[in-house]
């Protein structure tokens, strides 16, 4: 056993040669900033209750998630109530608030009893002008005043620019650089609010940034083209200290990066553990989606209901061979790692003789080779005319008339 073949994943030894390890610099004591509860309800559509925010915060603190984003009191009497309540049960988790680059939100996010705060600014020149229709002094007076007063309550303070990806990179470092100097900064946060940074790009801007201003660094990356979390790594890798993710990716337009796969890619690709309960993965993805609309195919790695069912008639067979002395020669992590169920063979389109095997074992079945074909040319058949694989009541209809 080693870092890629363990009794539970199989991935990649490519991944840990030393060519590939030299460029990796993750610090100890990554942290998860989990921002379903304020940025993941801004996703259109999304709505949900203080109690149902509060049950959320309760599993991910179970799950060792290492801090929650609880809200943003300025929204509404109920969201300050939500993290008011989040606060109030003392979970295993930093708690922190989010609040626009204002004196009074500053005070709401403190009066609700977090520990921390983020507190954002546009930080994009033509943002400010045309989208805020601000100066860029005013952006630049409000950070100052905001920090300030965060400071002064206490609360561990999070820089957030947003848009900084998009911002005229000397621009945005003299912005931070003042907030810094004149204001109040313990941590900055890398914000690519559109998604638009490419993935080897992260590296050079994390470097750019430390080079400025040293501050811890945080990284808060948007998934507009599935790059999310390949960003997200790329950021922890060159040295980032705390990651902002969603559960299940909701968020803002196309989402942000989702924790689950961040966590499982950083446990059986990279070796290194957040110390998560990574059991708690599945049902954590399934309790937000019970609460709200939000569509997860079901092939999804790490989150989708189906990520481990079988309809491949020769995968199967593989699958067969080795379920009970070799299974991750099928699969890259058991379901057990994830909380999913077991693997299971399903009847379908493009089944086969071992498909059918599995089951007539798993019914106690016995059939010769003529009935094996008959049956799996009728599963074909039907599976074609539903247009998806055959449910188990489906499966045992079928089967029955060789009992």
């Amino acid at each position: 056993m080693n870092e890629w073949h363990t009794d539970k994943w199989f991935t990649s030894n490519w991944n840990f040669a030393e060519e590939v390890r030299r460029g990796i610099h993750f610090k100890d004591g990554i942290k998860i900033h989990d921002v379903t509860l304020r940025d993941g309800e801004q996703q259109a559509g999304l709505v949900l209750t203080c109690d149902q925010k509060i049950a959320l915060a309760e599993k991910m603190a179970e799950l060792g998630i290492h801090r929650i984003e609880a809200g943003m009191p300025a929204v509404s009497a109920e969201d300050a109530r939500a993290v008011s309540k989040i606060v109030k049960r003392r979970l295993p988790a930093e708690i922190f608030g989010f609040a626009r680059c204002m004196v009074d939100d500053v005070k709401r996010a403190a009066d609700c009893g977090v520990s921390g705060i983020v507190i954002e600014i546009p930080s994009n020149e033509e943002m400010i002008r045309e989208a805020y229709g601000w100066s860029l002094e005013k952006a630049v007076e409000l950070s100052v005043k905001a920090t300030k007063a965060a400071q002064g309550a206490g609360l561990y303070t999070v820089f957030f620019p947003i848009d900084m990806t998009r911002a005229n990179i000397d621009w945005v470092l003299k912005l931070i650089g003042q907030v810094a100097a004149d204001g109040h900064m313990d941590a900055l946060a890398v914000v690519d609010t559109m998604g638009g940074l490419a993935p080897h790009t992260v590296p050079y801007l994390i470097d750019a940034i430390k080079s400025r201003i040293d501050k811890p660094l945080e990284v808060h990356f948007h998934d507009d083209f599935g790059l999310g979390v390949a960003n997200s790594i790329m950021g922890l890798a060159a040295g980032a200290d705390v990651v902002h993710t969603t559960i299940s990716a909701c968020g803002e337009r196309a989402g942000n990066a989702a924790y689950e796969h961040l966590a499982l890619a950083l446990l059986t690709m990279y070796g290194y553990d957040l110390g998560l309960d990574y059991s708690k993965i599945y049902s954590l993805s399934k309790l937000l989606r019970s609460f709200i609309d939000l569509p997860v195919r079901g092939n999804m790695g790490v989150i989708g209901d189906r990520v481990f069912d079988i309809e491949s008639g020769i995968v199967a067979g593989w699958y067969k061979n080795v379920k009970n002395t070799n299974p991750l020669l099928v699969t890259p992590y058991l379901p057990e790692l994830t909380g999913h169920p077991g693997t299971e063979v399903v009847l379908g389109k493009h089944s086969g003789g071992p498909s059918i095997d599995c089951w007539a074992d798993r019914l106690h079945i016995k059939l010769d080779k003529e009935q094996k074909s008959d049956l799996l040319g009728q599963i074909k058949l039907a599976a074609c005319k539903k247009g998806n694989t055959l449910d188990e009541q489906e499966v045992r209809l079928l089967f029955k008339q060789y009992q």
